[in-house]
């Protein structure tokens, strides 16, 4: 281990996974633990990470860390840096922890037009290890809070949230549309189900009134009980999908090009409903979060060769 140079922490809230870098920028081994911040008791944020590192911690090696435990909730908090903003921005914004066990990338805040403030926090690393210097990229990270991004001229230029994944959860679970849903039910991105309700989500209408259809069709019977929660996925994505495309287009993006990030479940389900929206989908790395935070230590100025 004497050729590590960095150790990388992509801490959220549910869990926490560590890459080993080398100085060649390459991971050299990788670890996770379910210790995210909502795991953590009474603040023991480096307990945390001593378990989480293992015989990694006594290496004398920079470690930089981002997500949400860069939160107000989190171990320290890392001031939002207001959009846009250059990925040398970020690196000069790093805070580090009050004992000095590793320093934190700062969030993003965005101002949409309709005057509403947009925030991210881990998006913005896994932004920087999916797109290049010379990029210009609609890029969408699907998830909990789904976001879609603009990066162009090495800078974050703006973005937009989404609650789609937390929408899905809490319908699912605990409103009347999920009654009918079969309970455990396989996920098909590429189902008729799941095509059906991004087609419903792609036409215009409003989000309240149409997710009442997860309903009323298995009541019908136009929809099967194993179907429902497909056919929501595919509703809330589709209408997801329909907006982010307004939003690219104010901003003066084509939108029929969007690098998809993140999981690769997710990263399916979302390329399935692009293609059937017109929009060509590219895969970002599944190793974003890693590579963004190399490439924000070496715009930190830290030893860390850039890779491929």
């Amino acid at each position: 281990m004497d050729a590590a140079a960095l150790i990388a922490v992509d801490w959220g809230t549910t869990a926490a996974r560590a890459a080993l870098v080398g100085r060649d920028g390459r991971v050299i081994a990788s670890r996770e633990a379910p210790l995210g911040i909502q795991a953590v008791r009474d603040a023991r944020f480096a307990e945390a990470l001593d378990a989480l590192l293992g015989d990694w911690r006594d290496l004398r090696v920079k470690r930089i860390a981002s997500g949400m435990i860069g939160s107000r909730q989190g171990w320290v908090e890392a001031p939002y840096v207001e959009c846009p903003a250059s990925f040398d921005e970020l690196a000069r914004r790093l805070v580090a922890t009050p004992g000095g066990e590793l320093v934190v990338v700062p969030g993003l805040l965005a101002r949409g037009e309709d005057g509403l403030p947009d925030v991210m926090r881990g998006e913005e690393t896994q932004l920087a290890g999916a797109v290049g210097d010379d990029e210009t990229v609609l890029a969408v990270l699907p998830g909990t809070h789904s976001k879609w991004a603009h990066v162009a001229g090495r800078r974050l230029q703006g973005f937009t949230t989404f609650m789609t994944g937390e929408l899905y959860a809490v319908l699912l679970a605990h409103s009347i549309l999920g009654r009918l849903a079969q309970p455990g039910a396989a996920p098909d991105p590429s189902g008729r189900a799941f095509a059906r309700g991004v087609a419903q989500g792609l036409r215009e209408g409003a989000l309240s009134h149409l997710a009442f259809g997860a309903r009323t069709l298995a009541l019908t019977g136009a929809l099967d009980g194993p179907d429902v929660a497909d056919w929501l996925s595919g509703l809330l994505i589709g209408h997801e999908i329909r907006h982010a495309r307004q939003w690219a287009a104010s901003r003066g993006l084509g939108g029929d090009r969007v690098r998809v990030i993140g999981a690769d479940a997710l990263v399916a389900r979302y390329r399935s409903a692009l293609a059937q929206s017109g929009i060509a989908a590219e895969p970002g790395p599944p190793d974003a979060a890693v590579r963004g935070l190399v490439r924000l230590a070496r715009h930190a100025g830290w030893p860390i060769e850039a890779t491929a």
